[in-house]
């Protein structure tokens, strides 16, 4: 029965074309998309985040995008939840659930579980942010080696968000997140087919983010979020602004670099994105890895679909 087919799983690094993928698959075959990324899930963040157009949504719509504000919080516990909801509605209605997108985090709490962390406290992040903004988020790393050292350790003093996450854990829970995370509670009941699209040419990937992000610029991404910026609600410490790309602009707009440094900065800040993401993927269990460039790409995802879910 379709309903118990399991869930396809295609993931990569950013800029490899898992929408165009998804899109084709969904033409051949009978599955509804869900999407599977940090930024578009907010409303209004639509080019930096490569948002599919109104054109591919109408005939490929994907699921969990445009579901939050972007000064809401939105975790990988509410998107486990967020996904396991959408998952049970597709196979309710005969279909099969395609999942597809670039944040591993996700997709790690999708197919492992994830621990019974706390929701997000809007006081105590802008307490932590406020007081970064005084003392320096390596003050806060430092605090963070004191009461987690194994988090502080796997943490660079560099990464605000998660220092932030992890102070704020301690402080709702008394408990340490490495603690926490320890405590998970297993593997989620979902059957997958993990898919992989990834170039095996780095310095074509490389190029590629490069000739994205200039074309990001040319469809208007400044003005998007200068609109953002002009709210007057959002700053730079909140995790839809944090996002590579957003929080560099974000700078630009506010004076501290130039077009061409945030230019430079922007399309850094993705590959080493990108580089993160590849690692991540090559610790993926029983994932098959197809090349985007390949001109029989659909036809050999299919083929291997037909194998794998037999």
């Amino acid at each position: 029965m379709v309903a118990e087919a399991p869930a396809i799983l295609l993931m990569g690094p950013t800029a490899s074309g898992k929408t165009d993928l998804a899109v084709a698959l969904a033409a051949r075959l009978p599955v509804d998309l869900v999407s599977v990324d940090s930024g578009m899930v907010y409303r209004g963040m639509d080019i930096g985040t490569a948002k599919p157009g109104p054109d591919i949504l109408a005939r490929a719509p994907h699921r969990l995008i445009d579901v939050c504000d972007p000064a809401e919080p939105y975790s990988a516990g509410r998107f486990r939840r967020d996904a396991l909801r959408e998952i049970a509605a597709i196979r309710a209605g005969g279909r099969i659930p395609l999942l597809v997108g670039g944040t591993g985090l996700y997709f790690r709490a999708l197919r492992r579980g994830i621990a019974g962390l706390p929701d997000a406290d809007p006081e105590i992040r802008a307490r932590l942010a406020g007081e970064a903004a005084k003392r320096g988020w390596a003050a806060l790393h430092a605090r963070l080696m004191e009461v987690d050292p194994a988090a502080a350790r796997r943490i660079r003093p560099s990464d605000p968000q998660r220092i932030q996450r992890a102070l704020e854990v301690y402080e709702l829970t008394g408990r340490p997140l490495t603690e926490l995370q320890a405590e998970d509670g297993g593997a989620p009941p979902l059957r997958s087919i993990p898919l992989i699209l990834a170039s095996p040419d780095r310095d074509l990937a490389r190029r590629r983010i490069e000739e994205r992000f200039l074309a990001m610029l040319q469809a208007g991404f400044v003005e998007e979020v200068r609109a953002l910026y002009r709210r007057g609600d959002l700053g730079p410490a909140l995790p839809s602004i944090r996002l590579v790309g957003y929080r560099h602009v974000w700078h630009h707009l506010a004076g501290e670099i130039d077009l061409a440094e945030m230019t430079r900065q922007s399309v850094v800040a993705t590959r080493q994105l990108a580089k993160r993401q590849r690692t991540w993927l090559r610790a993926e269990p029983d994932a098959q890895w197809f090349d985007p460039d390949d001109s029989n790409l659909v036809d050999k995802v299919l083929k291997y679909l037909g194998r794998a879910s037999g």
